[in-house]
């Protein structure tokens, strides 16, 4: 979704005063409305110029956005299957259910409990373990 038609299209349905800005705690929404999936500290640093207050024309939204697309890192599969992986105590491709959870709401950009419940659901089987490859296909096919 790079056609600046719709990104002026999904900014309109964020304008709440109707005064064609939206204010600088919504740029994340926008943007992950957009397709992107920014961490707090580059919206931070996208956003940080402006007042907390501040309300951004979609002028002022459009140098933000091309920023987090350019750098928007393309993950494979394989390389978060690896990186759970060193979890995987047994080496069978698992890794336990509460591991993961702490995991994810623990480090990086934290997950809330809800947030984590909605990822897991249905992920984990008789024995409390999620398998790694399909937990994460499932994520990122999302």
């Amino acid at each position: 979704m790079d056609d600046l038609a719709d990104c002026r299209e999904v900014f309109a349905y964020f304008d709440s005063k109707g005064d064609e800005r939206i204010s600088v705690q919504q740029v994340g929404d926008v943007l992950r409305a957009l397709g992107q999936n920014p961490t707090e500290a580059e919206i931070h640093r996208c956003v940080g110029s402006f007042d907390k207050e501040a309300r951004l024309s979609f002028e002022d939204f459009v140098p933000i956005f091309q920023s987090v697309s350019k750098n928007r890192e393309k993950h494979t599969v394989e390389e978060f299957v690896e990186g759970l992986s060193h979890f995987d105590k047994e080496g069978n491709g698992m890794i336990n259910v509460a591991e993961l959870r702490h995991l994810l709401t623990t480090l990086g950009e934290r997950l809330s409990d809800e947030d984590v419940d909605q990822l897991l659901a249905g992920h984990n089987d008789s024995h409390g373990n999620v398998n790694i490859s399909d937990f994460v296909r499932a994520v990122m096919n999302s």
